[in-house]
């Protein structure tokens, strides 16, 4: 059985459906995490105090080199997912919860649901 998957931010839905810039940018949030490395350090990030960790504390979670994770993380940055900040010699990331919060929108529409523009049919198959 597995288990439902939690929202890192409760929001409030559109109640309408995606138009086709607004698809574009979210697409590219959702590409970023369909890598399961990518998912995992955003997930690493959010879970830390603050939404916020050092790449010191979340390198090595992954037998990964340096510089793969750094790639992975540019990703997370560039999708708008994470942002970044240098302090000293180390690196601090931040999830950006309003951009995790658009996704979980459009995975979880809570606006009123759009009418079907079909046709009732009899149920039956084509003769």
């Amino acid at each position: 059985m597995s288990k439902p998957l939690p929202l890192l931010v409760s929001s409030t839905a559109t109640s309408q459906a995606l138009d086709a810039e607004e698809a574009v940018e979210l697409a590219a949030a959702f590409k970023a995490l369909g890598d399961p490395v990518r998912l995992r350090l955003l997930s690493l990030i959010a879970a830390h105090e603050g939404g916020e960790a050092c790449v010191c504390d979340i390198s090595g979670a992954f037998e990964l080199t340096g510089p793969t994770i750094s790639h992975h993380l540019k990703v997370l940055r560039t999708a708008g997912l994470v942002t970044s900040e240098r302090r000293g010699t180390w690196v601090y990331y931040r999830a950006r919860p309003e951009v995790i919060g658009q996704l979980a929108d459009v995975l979880v529409p809570l606006g009123t649901p759009l009418a079907s523009t079909c046709a009732p049919d009899d149920g039956g198959l084509p003769a």
